[in-house]
């Protein structure tokens, strides 16, 4: 097997090249499906992201529920394939849940979060019967109560709660501190007020705690903070109402590698700490252990994919480094320009011996900050029509994709044991302007 530059650790388990030095994926090579779909594209490992999903089923095993976040990437051949690979659904949105809804995921596999849900929004959450809503506010409260009591039925559910610990991320994706617009704090009280309220409410079923602490975190130590701090007011709901909640949910968040400096952590790994956490702690209390909840949507979607481009201008700037600019850019993948995100790069349709050039991938969007990945070291022969691949773009690239400039979304192909198909076919011009009522 022919690896050079395409590092095992930041693309999908197929990726390789062949004897001529072109990158494959599932058994085809990438200047066949740049032919074939067109560039820029997303291609989707589809054994990849099976195996991921087994792989945290089988780490959390039977008694505890995976939630694959659907926010990352969601289509409804991802929804058939959770289901066929046992995994829960999360969903953040009317669309989300609509699209879950349609490809067949049971309803009561199914969570449905956001911080502001609408009427029209909750009543099918609970026409539907998800199994869980998660709810994020003294209004929410009532709001699900009042409609789940309309409908004579008892909806289960669960309160997110802000616990106070800093994520080691971002600040945009870090989500447990408490000036942001997620959940209730336990600081001050609301958390337990928001307990006391849904309890009183005959149409609500209050089945456990919420928690998301941020999102790319690498290790478990601020899990086992927000543990301790969600065991806490388990306690203290025991205590003040006689109530042991069966449920706690941990949230995401566990990051990738998107550069080989990254170091993620196996889901046997994550699962084994965050078991030995949540049991400690209500060893500490109490308490029995309640039934863990996890949330992995990027852990899982992420490494099955890579974007496809084609190498369109190459612009020298002697001294400092190379431009290169590809036939995407922030369109397909805003995270750089939003979170600052490091992405690598390779030359995936032959091989070189040049020297390497300091290079900046970028798009061809008029925006200066339409980067694609900041700093990278291409072949000094780069030449236009080159194909480039951008590995571990399956999280967040093409569900954040938008039409600036009015570019066309690219699609995304699946492809497995020798085979592709497009299961979000890319955007027409006709597509562009149906909603152009002007």
């Amino acid at each position: 097997c022919i690896r050079d530059s395409l590092d095992a650790r930041i693309w999908s388990r197929t990726v390789d090249r062949n004897e001529d030095g072109v990158a494959t994926v599932g058994g085809l090579d990438v200047t066949r499906l740049a032919e074939e779909f067109g560039t820029p594209a997303y291609i989707l490992d589809e054994d990849d992201f099976r195996a991921r999903c087994r792989a945290w089923a089988d780490a959390f095993g039977p008694g505890a529920d995976v939630f694959y976040a659907g926010k990352a990437f969601l289509s409804r051949a991802v929804v058939r394939w959770l289901h066929e690979e046992g995994l829960n659904l999360d969903v953040c949105s009317g669309g989300e849940l609509l699209t879950a809804l349609d490809a067949g995921m049971p309803a009561d596999r199914i969570a449905f979060h956001g911080n502001n849900k609408s009427l029209e929004e909750i009543e099918r959450a609970v026409r539907a019967g998800v199994g869980r809503i998660v709810l994020d506010s003294f209004q929410e409260i009532a709001r699900v109560a009042h409609v789940a009591q309309g409908l004579g039925v008892r909806q289960r559910v669960l309160i997110r709660i802000t616990v106070g610990v800093e994520a080691h991320t971002h600040e945009f994706i870090a989500t447990a501190h408490e000036d942001q617009k997620f959940g209730l704090p336990l600081a001050g009280g609301q958390a337990a007020e928001g307990v006391r309220r849904a309890l009183g409410l005959d149409g609500l079923e209050l089945i456990g705690l919420h928690s998301h602490i941020g999102s790319q975190i690498f290790d478990t130590s601020g899990f086992e903070v927000a543990a301790h701090r969600v065991v806490g007011l388990l306690q203290q709901v025991r205590d003040e109402h006689g109530v042991e909640l069966p449920e706690i949910d941990l949230g995401g968040g566990l990051g990738i590698a998107y550069t080989p400096d990254d170091d993620p952590r196996e889901p046997r790994h994550i699962a084994k700490a965050l078991h030995e956490i949540v049991t400690r702690e209500c060893e500490n209390a109490g308490l029995r252990p309640p039934r863990i909840s996890v949330e992995p949507g990027r852990a899982i979607v992420g490494p099955t994919a890579f974007t496809l481009y084609e190498v369109g201008t190459i612009k020298p700037l002697p001294g400092l480094r190379t431009y290169v600019s590809v036939d995407g850019g922030m369109s397909d993948n805003i995270r750089t320009a939003l979170y600052d995100a490091e992405y690598s790069v390779s030359l995936v349709s032959r091989v070189s011996d040049a020297a390497p050039m300091l290079s900046r991938v970028v798009g061809k969007h008029c925006e200066s900050g339409d980067i694609v990945v900041k700093d990278a070291f291409l072949p000094a022969d780069l030449a236009p029509g080159d194909l480039l691949a951008v590995p571990a773009t399956g999280a967040y690239c093409r569900s954040m994709a938008s039409n600036y400039n009015h570019a066309l979304r690219p699609p995304v192909v699946a492809v497995r044991d020798g085979a592709a198909r497009v299961i979000v076919r890319r955007e027409t011009e006709e597509d562009l302007l149906r909603l152009d009522v002007g």
